[in-house]
């Protein structure tokens, strides 16, 4: 996948990268990165040497049809792992016995802490449950990375994607060593995910909102659905007065013509 995909993707979009050097030759450790865009999860991959490892919702290897099955057989190529997230805190167990699998078997395991990719360009509050979490079962250490441009290759409603170079900034490795065996404290748990997130912050340079995408997504969307019911509570509007005016506009004309009619009804009569 590397040469058939990555190469391809590096030659086409030339993505330029800084930090390369963070990333160990061998052994494990957890990539953790902001979400911008579809193309994180091939643009990373594609600019090191090592296999990175994501896990992917399970729709991505379900879904029918020819661009399911091509999907699904993407995904499977490139090694990453279903995971069903619509089973609660069953799912979330499956994601981090399936992180920490990929750290015992000394490999690169990459994550998305906001849990969904931003809606609006900004960095959202990390989810404190499986970064976290694998971080602190296995004491991989977690290198923060940013990417950057990437949601600007092809925006939503587009089709083809736009040729530019998006980057990647690879940030040092943050070790949480000092938190072994403390997996299961929340307060532990927020204050690893919430210093990753400061470091994918200042390597990104994107603005960081203190609420998760998730909810971010549901504000726009609401906002979006309350300004559509806006826009056509006001076109009904329009339409009603315009047809009050019309209404109105008939009235006058109709009393003008029965004053004609009486005044030439009083000058016939005298």
């Amino acid at each position: 996948m590397k040469f058939s995909i990555g190469g391809p993707l590096k030659l086409a979009f030339r993505p330029w990268v800084e930090g390369l050097e963070n990333i160990p030759a061998e052994g494990p450790a957890i990539l953790a990165s902001n979400h911008l865009s579809f193309s994180d999860s091939f643009f990373l991959p594609a600019v090191l040497d090592r296999k990175v490892t994501f896990i992917a919702k399970a729709e991505y290897f379900t879904t029918p049809g020819i661009k399911g099955r091509m999907t699904a057989a993407f995904f499977k190529g490139v090694g990453q792992l279903p995971v069903d997230r619509s089973g609660g805190r069953g799912a979330g167990e499956a994601a981090i016995k399936s992180g920490v699998d990929v750290i015992e078997r000394g490999e690169l395991f990459g994550i998305y802490p906001e849990g969904t990719r931003s809606p609006d360009g900004r960095l959202y509050r990390g989810k404190p449950g499986g970064l976290a979490r694998v971080a602190l079962a296995t004491g991989a250490p977690v290198i923060p990375v940013a990417m950057i441009d990437t949601e600007k290759i092809q925006p939503p409603g587009q089709v083809m994607p736009k040729l530019m170079r998006p980057g990647i900034r690879i940030g040092r490795p943050l070790d949480f060593s000092r938190y072994g065996g403390m997996e299961h404290d929340r307060f532990v748990l927020r204050a690893v995910t919430d210093e990753v997130m400061y470091e994918i912050m200042k390597l990104s340079g994107q603005e960081y909102v203190d609420i998760y995408a998730t909810a971010a997504k549901r504000q726009i969307a609401e906002a979006a659905k309350a300004e559509k019911e806006a826009e056509k509570a006001a076109r009904a509007a329009l339409a009603q007065a315009e047809k009050d005016r019309a209404h109105a506009a008939r009235d006058r004309a109709q009393a003008e013509q029965d004053g004609r009619e009486r005044a030439d009804g009083e000058r016939s009569g005298s």
